[in-house]
């Protein structure tokens, strides 16, 4: 398959999600990372983005789901025959030794799939062993919701486990940067409210020393 043809467009996705897509991938792009993990890679929204871009040499996307993986591997054909991408089949809630010390890596819109209980498996896993230098994660803003039509205590998916405010997500990445020596800034995606924020919140991880 000729990735250069091939279009970033999700059939069925929102603007939002590919203005999320978009964003993360010029992120990751400014970072100067060779080596890009994606963790919770899903069907590849967001791998077609890094393969279409000749920069990136090692991209690996980690999904827990069958159906996702299957899709991958069939879009992705070429690229996993040269080697330049790898599927690996598993959660990143558990460790993968071969997944440690990547440049750069992407949680997008995958967190709040994550029973809570679980929580604290996934930072043992993301950021006490695979400790990628970088880390991008994007999350819905529960407060924007109201404006999405949402009621009270509605989520955006029926499979969301959570939906966190900023001052939840802030507290949560902090305490995890904290304990595994990491720095970490928030921003937002897609167009903010004055009093509610974006409509999807982020927080990029360091690795101090790095």
């Amino acid at each position: 398959m000729n990735l250069a043809r091939l279009s970033t467009a999700v059939p069925g996705t929102s603007p939002l999600h590919e203005e999320r897509l978009d964003r993360v991938y010029r992120q990751i792009r400014q970072s100067g990372a060779r080596r890009v993990l994606d963790l919770g890679c899903g069907s590849g929204a967001l791998l077609v983005r890094l393969l279409n871009d000749p920069y990136f040499n090692q991209i690996v996307g980690l999904e827990s789901s069958g159906v996702g993986l299957a899709v991958a591997r069939n879009m992705f054909s070429d690229s996993l025959a040269s080697g330049r991408l790898t599927l690996v089949a598993g959660s990143y809630a558990e460790p993968h030794a071969a997944l440690v010390g990547f440049e750069m890596a992407a949680m997008v819109e995958t967190i709040e799939h994550v029973k809570p209980n679980d929580l604290s498996r996934v930072e043992q896993a993301v950021f006490g062993q695979m400790r990628p230098h970088r880390l991008i994660m994007t999350t819905p803003n529960r407060e924007y919701n109201p404006l999405l039509g949402l009621a009270p205590g509605e989520f955006r998916e029926p499979d969301h486990k959570f939906e966190w405010d900023r001052q939840k997500f802030m507290q949560w990445s902090r305490g995890v940067a904290g304990r595994n020596g990491y720095a970490v800034r928030f921003a937002g995606i897609g167009e903010a409210d004055a009093e509610l924020g974006a409509p999807t919140q982020t927080a990029t991880f360091s690795l101090l020393g790095r």
